[in-house]
């Protein structure tokens, strides 16, 4: 989920850690964190976008600090990932 602007998160009343990604104006990445529940993240001073994650998959994706991220729309996908025929 990327969530604009933005530049800082909390996990507080959810049930499992996720990835954190800062980015910057031009959607390069300044820091990756996994935060667990209940934690409340600091604010960083030039991140103007935050991308969440399940815990484990930035490392998945290859997204690191200096990582430039690219947008792409396309079709929302249901609760559960399955897209209906």
């Amino acid at each position: 989920m990327l969530l604009s602007p933005a530049n800082s998160v909390h996990t507080f009343r959810m049930r499992m850690a996720i990835d954190v990604a800062y980015l910057d104006r031009r959607l390069t990445v300044i820091a990756v964190r996994t935060m667990l529940p209940g934690r409340l993240g600091l604010p960083r001073p030039r991140a103007r976008h935050v991308l969440e994650a399940e815990a484990g998959a930035m490392g998945e994706w290859g997204v690191r600090a200096g990582t430039r991220v690219e947008i792409v729309e396309g079709p929302a996908e249901p609760a559960g990932g399955v897209v209906p025929p």
